[in-house]
């Protein structure tokens, strides 16, 4: 068994996988997952597991060199991303975060039901 923090075993791989500069989606319940992109289902019920719970595991393993979200996102939820290390950070339209979610190795779908809770995030390197 796994020490670190993240124990699920696809995403774990896929974040092994992932290189300098591709794009992982972590997105709320409602988040849209484009065709052709690999969905990695997580919820379970409304609020399982939360958004935030889910990207501190992710960072947990993953070196993130940048980040975007949604401009309509809540003050609050503004403020809980700009907490985390998710390297240089922008905000784009909702519409704008839709269209990058096409070029992501796989969007993450949480349980969670905040409005706009969702993040793209580009991997960065260890060295």
């Amino acid at each position: 068994m796994k020490r670190t923090k993240l124990l699920h075993s696809e995403l774990s791989g896929l974040i092994a996988s992932m290189g300098h500069g591709d794009l992982l989606v972590i997105g709320d319940a409602g988040l849209p997952v484009p065709p052709g992109v690999r969905c990695i289902d997580l919820a379970v019920t409304r609020g399982v597991p939360r958004f935030f719970d889910v990207l501190d595991a992710v960072l947990a393993e993953m070196v993130v060199e940048r980040a975007a979200w949604a401009d309509e996102a809540s003050d609050d939820l503004d403020a809980a991303l700009r907490d985390r290390d998710l390297g240089e950070t922008c905000q784009v339209a909702h519409e704008a975060f839709k269209a990058l979610t096409r070029q992501a190795r796989a969007v993450v779908r949480t349980g969670e039901f905040t409005p706009y809770a969702n993040v793209c995030l580009w991997s960065g390197v260890a060295f």
